[in-house]
């Protein structure tokens, strides 16, 4: 028996390695998709101030940084009782729209299109942003602009671009100004006439490579994403799961998907297997992120992405083509801006009323310490990669005990594996494995856009890694194990 690897998969957030297993005849045995990285971010946060949530977790991964803050930011709402005001709900939303077009436009562009306009076989000295650049320098230029609008808008709503700070409990710590208001109404228009000419570059790309699509990462499965009477909904709203004909199998609010997801270990991956609870392993296998909102959607609230999700529907249907999360992604990044217009058009985005403070005190931690009161919260969005999950339990003090956290990516690792070994046992035959075919398996997995920053976490509950401290003299204090 003979192995092939791919080592790293390239063009991802985080480090993966694709290994697949030829039997003595050169056929495909087996093959896998291995995520070998840990972080142990539920770890970090017990003993953690609840409040403080919102600002450890964006440090999980400097891409998806402002779903976790506002995950977190909802999860404590609940925790301390608290409802963010109206103004507060619609700030939170549009700095979560400034990642989607920082994100999607960062996928899309970098790390997605070298495969289509280089093309799949073309040489890996030139298929990569760099090789764009040559062909196509002014596509680079507007893909670099379009990212920028979308770290403005972030850094304006959030504090800071990058791990963003004005979620807290109850609501923002700071709203925006009618100035700031105007500005980023200008940038967002700008965003729209942008993507606008993106979309007309990408949309012969998927009849070009139709055969690709057809071919590459296939898997059938259920869908999950949140919903609001049909529409699409990134901050708030109960999870639908669907099945492949688009039919309702289950809905249910963030505090029961305890009810609805479990997750699976495997001995080949640090990163969890999530399968629905109800259906069982691997038969609940489920996807989430941008094909799966699609899939479940009625319609989209914009002009422009409506249009484009009616011809994608048009063609696609419910879709279980793995590239076409692809698709998916530049009909949700036109959303995103064309949105992120409607939210700063309304004038109430500057309203002054942005926090509903506390209105109990919380125990001290000696009577936290005598009381067996706890408390819960979890808070559920749409991080760009999909269904986003973080669930806390403190004590009387809020004090975090507990913290589970459950990943998009995570939500997609079951379909990654299979559709590699589908893929490599229908396309290997031989030990020779051209480069051009080694990227198509790569080409899978870059299609989810995995943040594997993000999904690592524990294994059996258990880790070979241990954190030493020690004081300022090196004088050992203790030793904490992840």
């Amino acid at each position: 028996m003979k192995n092939i690897e791919i080592s790293p998969v390239t063009r991802i957030e985080g480090h993966a390695k694709i290994t697949v297993q030829l039997d003595d005849s050169g056929n495909v045995y087996d093959a896998h998709l291995h995520v070998m990285e840990i972080r142990g971010f539920e770890k970090f946060l017990e003993g953690a101030a609840v409040e403080e949530a919102p600002r450890i977790t964006p440090r999980i991964c400097g891409i998806c940084q402002t779903a976790h803050h506002l995950t977190a930011a909802k999860a404590t709402d609940q925790v301390f009782g608290l409802q963010t005001p109206e103004t507060a709900q619609k700030l939170r939303e549009l700095m979560l729209i400034g990642q989607y077009i920082h994100s999607h436009s960062l996928h899309f562009y970098f790390l997605g299109a070298p495969d289509l306009v280089m093309g799949p076989e073309s040489d890996p000295a030139l298929r990569n942003v760099l090789g764009i650049l040559k062909k196509d320098p002014e596509l680079v230029k507007m893909a670099i602009k379009t990212r920028k609008i979308g770290q403005k808008i972030t850094g304006v709503v959030g504090g800071k671009p990058i791990s963003p700070v004005t979620a807290i409990p109850g609501g923002q710590s700071k709203g925006i100004t009618v100035d700031e208001q105007n500005r980023l109404l200008n940038e967002a228009k700008v965003a729209v006439e942008l993507i606008d000419k993106g979309v007309n570059v990408a949309k012969p790309f998927f009849a070009q490579y139709s055969e690709a699509i057809e071919t590459l990462g296939p898997v059938e499965t259920y869908f999950g994403a949140l919903s609001n009477s049909g529409n699409v909904e990134l901050y708030d709203g109960p999870a639908k799961i669907v099945d492949k004909d688009g039919k309702l199998i289950h809905e249910f609010p963030a505090t029961d998907y305890l009810d609805y997801i479990e997750e699976k270990v495997q001995p080949w991956s640090y990163l969890k297997f999530p399968y629905l609870k109800q259906i069982g392993f691997p038969e609940g296998n489920y996807r989430v992120g941008p094909l799966a909102r699609m899939n479940i959607a009625n319609n989209l609230s914009t002009e422009k992405a409506e249009q484009l999700f009616g011809e994608y529907r048009d063609n696609y249907g419910v879709a279980q083509n793995t590239l076409l999360y692809h698709y998916a992604r530049l009909i949700e990044l036109m959303y995103a801006a064309e949105r992120a217009v409607q939210l700063l058009e309304d004038d109430s985005i500057t309203g002054s009323d942005i926090r509903q403070g506390l209105t109990e005190p919380l125990m001290s931690k000696e009577e936290a310490n005598e009381s067996n009161e706890t408390k819960r919260g979890v808070g559920m969005i749409e991080a760009p990669r999909g269904i986003l999950i973080h669930d806390y339990e403190t004590d009387g003090a809020g004090i975090i005990t507990r913290a589970n956290l459950i990943v998009s990516t995570g939500q997609n690792n079951l379909s990654m594996d299979i559709g590699v070994r589908e893929t490599a046992k229908a396309m290997i035959h031989g030990e020779e494995v051209s480069e051009g075919l080694k990227n198509q398996l790569e080409m899978i997995i870059r299609a989810y856009d995995p943040c594997l920053s993000c999904a690592t976490h524990m294994i059996n509950g258990e880790s070979p890694l241990t954190v030493d401290i020690h004081d300022s003299d090196g004088v050992f204090i203790k030793r904490h194990i992840l």
